[in-house]
């Protein structure tokens, strides 16, 4: 006790230290995407196989994450912070050399175990390092990297795989990881509620029913559509398999004196809401951004890196917008700009919804600056609020538990909005099939004028009228296909309405404007 205390490092430069291991970590979430296909074609595998490629990295991802809290613990949050980062550095540059797509799965699987402790660390530690009254601008911080991260992800993959090659989406990883750890070993200081505890006896039940639950989860739901859901023996059995062992995870964990994942912070009314509504900005975030790159791809003819530079704008205003969201949460109850992040979300989904066919690059930029203009209005408020009552000893856990919720939002996000794509995409085109007779005008123009056209380009009058219904229905395909995707984004917008009217019915916390202390339990 004789040693003199370490001296204090200013906040901001922790914060940029842990942020840039966590920004390396969400961005593989969505990097790897728009490189499918050229990882498929260089290690001799299908389209289908090559998905595992996402799939491996999401399963072993969200089985760690809400066990992070209590490996902190055990490890003590800083050594497990860098563990994670050298063992995430090491896999990114294995997955990069990888031969095989099995050899290159299996790394990924790795990656994702080894990323997954990542970001509720990062939040974790940048809570701890600022006061209370500072929080708001702590979770701005965090924020930067939880929503911009998955935004630029497919804009850099899509650049990196068409001008360079796929491996260097993980390459890239080495010298960012290399120099996350060196700054996290010098600048991170753990304080004692974060340091090596005795954390017991390890629960073995408990985290093998949490592995097995959340990893067949996350398989039905990245499968799910591929696998056309439950018409499949396979979807339904790691359903069955998720549900039992979730239900009987979670009963398990509330018998336990020192559980593997604290269920029982959901009892602080001011943390169970705001993790629904974390939920949700993963939801929209990942739903939204898996919509847009696809429509673009397939109905207006982008390739991956036009439809990534569609979202960079929007991330540039996430990136100014998440100071300000900040200090207004020093001002503003949390409810209130979190009700108003939803209804501007709302607003960008619906606004989405308007598109045609003759849509520009410009107004497509426009609708994602307005769907994602309210994420800062959300992720800071709710983080604020959901750590406001959280005690230093549980600031692990409640991370965990928030990362957790906040991916498997951004899962099952993508896994509704595709199916709602897919399903609102056969009722399209039976509703307009229906049309495509004499009685209606739009018809008998539309083809009088194909035919016509096909008549002045020398088609022979045998092949006229065949050629002029191909080319009606292939106008018929593309705006049921538009059609289709206003229905989805249409969709998400009726529910981020109906949370931005319960969003005011949360708790109310008060805006902290000088120094008060956490309260502890």
């Amino acid at each position: 006790m004789n040693e003199a205390a370490p001296k204090p490092v200013n906040p901001i430069w922790v914060s940029i230290a842990v942020s840039l291991a966590a920004f390396m970590e969400v961005l593989d979430t969505t990097i790897a995407n728009v490189a499918l296909t050229h990882i498929a074609g260089s290690l001799g595998a299908s389209s289908e196989e090559s998905t595992w490629v996402l799939t491996s990295y999401l399963v072993s991802n969200g089985i760690v994450l809400p066990l992070s809290g209590w490996l902190s613990g055990l490890m003590g949050r800083k050594n497990f912070f860098i563990l994670c980062i050298i063992g995430f550095t090491f896999t990114s540059f294995m997955c990069g050399i990888a031969t095989s797509l099995s050899m290159l799965i299996i790394f990924r699987l790795l990656q994702g175990l080894a990323g997954g402790g990542l970001q509720p660390a990062q939040q974790a530690i940048i809570k701890d390092s600022f006061p209370p009254e500072k929080l708001g601008m702590a979770f701005a911080i965090t924020g930067i990297t939880t929503v911009l991260a998955p935004i630029l992800g497919p804009t850099l993959g899509g650049y990196i795989t068409d001008n360079y090659n796929w491996r260097w989406i993980f390459f890239m990883n080495v010298p960012v990881g290399l120099l996350a750890a060196f700054l996290v070993k010098v600048l991170v200081q753990d304080p004692p509620s974060a340091q090596k505890q005795d954390v017991g006896s390890i629960d073995y039940i408990g985290l093998g029913l949490i592995a097995l639950g959340l990893g067949a989860l996350q398989i039905v739901l990245d499968k799910g559509q591929q696998e056309d859901w439950f018409d499949s023996s396979f979807i339904v059995l790691f359903a069955v398999i998720s549900a039992i062992s979730l239900v009987l995870a979670i009963y398990w964990l509330l018998q336990q004196k020192r559980p593997v994942v604290e269920l029982k912070l959901f009892k602080i009314p001011s943390f169970g809401m705001p993790c629904v509504m974390m939920f949700f900005v993963g939801f929209a975030l990942y739903g939204s951004t898996t919509l847009l790159p696809m429509m673009v791809q397939a109905n207006f003819g982008y390739d991956a890196t036009l439809s990534g530079l569609l979202l960079s704008p929007a991330g540039i205003v996430v990136l100014f917008m998440m100071p300000v969201v900040g200090k207004l949460v020093n001002v503003v109850p949390a409810k209130y700009l979190i009700s108003i992040g939803m209804l501007i979300n709302a607003l960008g989904m619906w606004a989405t919804g308007l598109i045609t066919p003759q849509t520009d690059y410009s107004t497509f930029v426009f609708v994602r600056i307005l769907q994602t203009l309210g994420l800062p209005f959300l992720f800071v408020p709710a983080s604020t609020l959901a750590f406001s009552k959280i005690s230093p000893e549980n600031s692990s856990n409640a991370s965990a538990i928030i990362s957790l919720t906040r991916n498997l939002g951004g899962s099952i996000g993508i896994a509704l909005v595709t199916n709602k794509l897919i399903h609102s995409q056969q009722i399209q085109q039976s509703y307009l099939v229906q049309h495509l007779t004499m009685a209606d005008a739009g018809y008998r123009y539309a083809l009088d004028t194909y035919t016509q056209v096909m008549t002045n380009l020398g088609v022979p009058s045998t092949l006229v009228s065949t050629k002029a219904m191909g080319k009606i229905y292939q106008d018929l395909l593309h705006q049921a296909s538009i059609l289709a995707y206003r229905d989805a984004y249409n969709f998400v917008a009726v529910i981020l309405i109906v949370l931005g009217v319960a969003a005011l019915f949360m708790p109310t916390n008060r805006p902290q404007k000088k120094e008060t202390p956490v309260e502890s339990h």
